[in-house]
């Protein structure tokens, strides 16, 4: 049910931007992908170091990988397309093997958190299934950074498209099978 979006607020250790109509880089992760001993280096490292420390940490594939499985990635997918153009507006996306990277725009009367907890709590159900177990699949917390201009957009859209190849995972970013933009 749509509800009236927070501003400015926190869960926890993260802080998060809720508003209509504002872009969105949203991450959110496997809960096993941050080992404790890297989680231990973040909370220590200066600001400005956390959010780069933690995409080298996702980017080096702790954990058990579930992302990694192709059915599993198609959840992720099948999940992140299906309300595009309801309860955001999807402009690019990618499916790493610890993490999840999205590119959208809020939509009136659908707030961050709620558009996240659909994302995940329909995923996590359908891959624990396919994977034969359960428990928690994602970590508690997501991130969201407001995109504040056309530069900060592109660089952003980029990233995300970009990620496997950084992350070594393929060539060029039109051969990794689990991202998109926005009509491709």
């Amino acid at each position: 049910m749509p509800r009236d979006h927070a501003g400015w607020r926190t869960r926890g250790y993260l802080p998060h931007f809720d508003n209509a109509t504002v872009t969105q880089h949203i991450v959110f992760r496997l809960a096993d992908s941050l080992p404790a001993h890297v989680l231990g280096r973040m909370e220590t490292a200066p600001s400005p170091d956390r959010s780069e420390a933690a995409n080298v940490a996702l980017d080096a594939g702790f954990g058990g990988r579930a992302l990694a499985n192709p059915h599993v990635a198609a959840i992720v997918r099948d999940a992140l397309l299906r309300f595009d153009g309801v309860q955001y507006r999807l402009f690019a996306w990618c499916v790493m093997p610890t993490h999840v990277h999205v590119l959208a725009e809020q939509v009136d009367g659908w707030p961050l958190d709620v558009v996240v907890q659909g994302w995940k709590s329909v995923t996590a159900r359908r891959a624990n299934r396919l994977l034969g177990r359960s428990g928690v699949f994602w970590a508690r917390e997501y991130f969201d950074r407001f995109v504040r201009d056309e530069a900060h957009f592109e660089t952003t859209c980029n990233y995300i498209l970009a990620n496997p190849v950084s992350a070594g995972l393929c060539a060029a970013p039109e051969d990794w099978p689990w991202s998109g933009v926005a009509g491709g």
